[in-house]
């Protein structure tokens, strides 16, 4: 768990520098996609389903890289196999999405692969804090399985969404 911790400082602290910044511009309305997933193979067939959904995708080759990006850029989608970097709980990926604050948490939609759960166990999404479970047998359907489960999350805080909007709090 320290070695977790100190990535997470050395990425908190370390200085800007610009070519760490994952999009020099971004549409206004455009949508952005961060892949943590070091099997190619599973890796083209995400990055393809996101690019198919219109999302500009990064590909993060460890956890460190990933960190960096998210320091800078808030990720409408995050995709994140659950051994990434660190098996099971000792993701630094996993770690640093736990923390975020609730505002901006809510924000990003993540979706975490990992062959311990069936795909879409909600029971395992919430004690994992992520939106949806993806077993990586399902891997050929992951674009469906994603674009269901947006749709699924943004139906579920639609009306909270539109609360916060109307009281001047977002």
């Amino acid at each position: 768990m320290g070695d977790e911790k100190s990535l997470l400082n050395e990425v908190a602290s370390g200085s800007y520098n610009a070519s760490e910044r994952p999009f020099d511009f971004v549409e206004a309305d455009a949508e952005t996609a961060l892949i943590c997933e070091t099997e190619s193979t599973a890796r083209e067939k995400i990055g393809r389903a996101l690019k198919e959904m219109g999302y500009q995708i990064t590909e993060a080759v460890a956890a460190r890289d990933a960190l960096k990006s998210m320091r800078f850029h808030v990720y409408d989608v995050v995709v994140v196999n659950e051994n990434f970097e660190g098996a099971g709980q000792g993701n630094g990926v996993l770690i640093y999405l736990e923390n975020l604050a609730m505002h901006t948490r809510r924000n990003i939609f993540v979706a975490l692969i990992s062959d311990k759960y069936r795909t879409m166990d909600n029971m395992a999404a919430f004690n994992r804090s992520v939106n949806i479970v993806i077993n990586p047998k399902n891997m050929d359907d992951i674009g469906t399985i994603i674009k269901g489960g947006i749709a699924d999350n943004t139906a579920f805080y639609h009306v909270f969404k539109e609360t916060l909007k109307k009281t001047g709090r977002i």
